[in-house]
């Protein structure tokens, strides 16, 4: 790749490694954060050169830490309930996740790391217990709808596997706004929820699909319409995408029940309006709808105004909402209007989990699974449903200012043009931003405009070719992954974007109307496989991580599936299996052999091919 000198000037002398200088100088052994017996959190970062440090977490908000003579800023914060919260800390202005935390939230925008404090008195719903284990494949597949390759997450229960004539129910699981396809296992723990409640005996078993809730995201960007799909629900493009691609495929490579007693659907915010709207419409569909920290549109033909026939026509129909959710005026109404149209519903309330949270999600999840696909368990909690609260006139309501608020008009970066990326991160009060990315040795500096947006901008090199690259960011001297980037390399430690053009060979976006194989990871055993669309076979490639890496980097970074994927339909291989951990022998490759992922990514290919 070239440098476009205009967008920004060369840093002589710098090296990539001097962005951690100011934190390496004397090597420091310290726990980010520490759960403290009376059910407190200590939280500790390391910075020598930073005026003000800020931790912001879910149950205490945003709040200033002290600094040592070391450097070590803390504060102890709490208590808290045992539960999972989002962190982050925020560096002269500039939030950041836990450079020591492995554990991440997926989202298309803020960047958040996760703290756990662990159950002492009973279980959590969604704790990792001792019992069988469903298997997660993350599959891709072309979609017609919006004419590009859409990704999900398909949770199989413990018995999938164990017994192959059996076929199950399915439930539609959609995250929230600027939620990836992996926030409702990442965050929500869906499959640890359900493997627990399936060990107990207090859950039907059944297939789980995660969609991808805003599709727009893949699609190339339309000038001025940045932010617009957020808004847009019911006949666009997630609904045809659903409706007409995604279940299709489930239905296909997937042995499900597909009748509407065996279907449910539902979601969180923004993916319960979407439950919502597709369940109501599409009542020959589906006979369970959940709804958690949301509502739909009052206007859907034929449904709030014939109930007798609606309710005949719905196991279950499930509200949830916390009394302190910015949601909660506008779900509340909702759920009054389907009372006065004589519409059946179970509805349940929250008022200690911090509004509208993954805390309430992952609640509201477990209280419904018991419920699905059960016919006697779903009756008997719609004929107890209660009619909605009175309302006080106090309730906040969900309106275009709030949207406005909550969702700024987002900063596109990187934004992928014809011949070139543009990167851009907006920091207002920053003194200097660096580009750190791994095709250079040294850093680009960028450039500010008057909004307090840094710019740079790359070109593809001699022939034009793309490859797949890490990059973060340096403001005044702290490393920051692109908060706009939803794409992050899920390694140890730190955790940089992962930037891949359109163009680039193996982008998935260039993909077309090709058969694609589906990636699972066994955490427990630390491995991860690769099995092509035609099915496991006997050729057998070991893809060993790097030091820094996680059995997920081969995937989400170096693109492995994309690159069988594509040379398998191009029929320049045949199919085989990949699989991601400890290895020796032939066909093996190890990562900390190469320095770049771009020479990873060549390697692979020539493995491959040679097979």
């Amino acid at each position: 790749m070239k440098r476009i000198l205009s967008a920004f000037v060369l840093l002589a002398g710098m090296s990539v490694t001097a962005a951690w200088a100011q934190s390496s100088q004397t090597p420091l052994s310290f726990k980010s954060t520490e759960c403290n017996a009376d059910g407190t959190v200590t939280f500790r970062y390391l910075d020598r050169q930073a005026k003000d440090v800020q931790v912001d977490v879910q149950f205490a908000g945003r709040k200033a830490m002290t600094r040592d003579g070391r450097g070590l800023w803390s504060v102890t914060l709490g208590p808290a309930a045992p539960d999972m919260y989002p962190y982050c800390f925020v560096v002269d202005g500039v939030s950041i996740m836990d450079p020591q935390c492995n554990q991440y939230f997926p989202n298309e925008g803020f960047k958040n790391s996760l703290l756990e404090i662990p159950s002492r008195q009973g279980a959590l719903a969604h704790d990792i217990r001792n019992v069988p284990h469903g298997a997660l494949h993350y599959i891709s597949y072309y979609s017609k709808s919006l004419g590009a390759t859409n990704h999900a997450v398909v949770y199989l229960p413990p018995s999938y596997g164990k017994d192959t004539k059996k076929r199950f129910p399915v439930f539609y699981l959609i995250s929230g706004t600027t939620d990836t396809e992996e926030v409702y296992y990442k965050v929500g723990r869906m499959n640890y929820i359900l493997d627990n409640l399936l060990a107990e005996g207090k859950a039907k078993e059944m297939i789980i699909v995660l969609p991808y809730g805003n599709p727009y995201k893949l699609l190339p960007t339309v000038p001025g319409a940045a932010g617009v799909p957020q808004t847009r629900f019911g006949g666009d493009v997630f609904s045809k995408d659903l409706n007409d691609d995604l279940m299709p495929y489930i239905e296909q490579h997937y042995r499900t029940i597909n009748d509407r007693d065996h279907r449910a659907i539902g979601g969180f915010s923004r993916g319960g309006n979407q439950g919502l709207m597709n369940g109501l419409s599409h009542l020959d569909k589906f006979s369970y709808l959940c709804s958690y920290s949301s509502f739909t549109s009052t206007d859907i033909p034929g449904v709030y105004d014939n109930a007798a026939d609606t309710n005949s026509k719905l196991h279950l129909f499930w509200l949830g909402v916390g009394t302190d959710d910015f949601l909660f005026g506008t779900a509340r109404d909702y759920m009054e209007f389907l009372d006065k149209k004589g519409i059946r519903t179970v509805k349940e309330f929250t008022t200690d989990k911090f509004g509208h949270t993954w805390m309430n999600a992952k609640y509201f999840l477990s209280r419904t699974m018991p419920l699905l696909f059960n016919p006697e368990a779903s009756e008997a909690a719609m004929r107890g449903g209660q009619p909605a609260p009175a309302a006080t006139g106090q309730e906040q309501q969900f309106t275009p200012a709030v949207m406005a608020r909550l969702f700024p008009r987002p900063i596109v970066s990187p934004d992928y043009q014809q011949g070139g990326i543009i990167f851009r991160m907006k920091a207002p009060e920053a003194k200097e931003v660096l580009l750190v990315a791994e095709p250079y040795s040294q850093p680009l500096r960028m450039v500010k405009d008057g909004e307090g947006v840094w710019t740079a901008s790359v070109s593809a090199g001699p022939g034009g070719q793309w490859q797949t690259f890490t990059y973060y960011f340096q403001v005044d001297g702290t490393a920051v992954a692109d908060p706009n980037n939803m794409y992050l390399s899920p390694c140890k430690g730190f955790k940089p974007s992962v930037a891949c053009h359109p163009d680039a060979a193996y982008s998935f976006v260039r993909m077309g109307d090709i058969a694609h194989g589906t990636v699972s990871y066994d955490l427990n055993k630390g491995e991860a496989r690769y099995v092509p669309a035609s099915g496991s076979t006997n050729t057998v490639i070991t893809l060993v991580p790097g030091k820094d890496d996680t059995v997920e980097s081969w995937f989400k970074v170096g693109g492995a599936d994309a690159m069988a994927d594509k040379l398998i339909a191009d029929k320049r291989m045949k199919p085989c299996t990949i699989v991601v951990g400890k290895g020796s022998g032939k066909n093996v490759l190890r990562a900390d052999d190469y320095t770049t992922w771009a020479e990873r990514q060549k390697a692979l290919e020539e493995l491959l091919l040679s097979k």
